[in-house]
């Protein structure tokens, strides 16, 4: 398989090394959206949950094996700041994929002309 790339023209190695990077980083890209997305759904479960308990309710947060005790008004600061914080994330990851979409179908199209036979003119 590395025989016949090696036989293609150096320009076409290229691209064909440049397309399998960038479908490497969109599957990057993808995989910290889907991670963004599932915990921006925990946090709004989360804060779904509060809004049901008491303002004097006691309340827990996990930090990392402890369950250290906490107010309300305090985990809902926190939870919504990450929040926030992740749904910047997701719009730029977003527009990262959107980018990168773009560029591998632009890449796409240039490989598919190099690697088209030449087709006679019709006349």
């Amino acid at each position: 398989m590395s025989d016949e790339i090696s036989k293609l023209p150096p320009q076409v190695q290229e691209r064909l090394l440049r397309l399998n990077q960038l479908q490497q980083t969109l599957q990057s890209i993808l995989a910290q959206k889907q991670q963004v997305e599932m915990e921006l759904t925990e946090i709004e479960q989360a804060l779904n949950e509060l809004q049901k308990l008491a303002d004097d309710a006691v309340i827990y947060k996990a930090i990392g094996s402890l369950l250290v005790k906490s107010e309300k008004a305090k985990i809902s600061a926190d939870l919504n700041e990450r929040k926030e914080l992740l749904n910047t994330r997701a719009t730029v990851l977003g527009k990262q994929e959107e980018r990168l979409r773009s560029q591998l179908k632009d890449l796409q199209t240039k490989l598919q002309q190099d690697l088209s036979p030449v087709s006679p003119s019709q006349s």
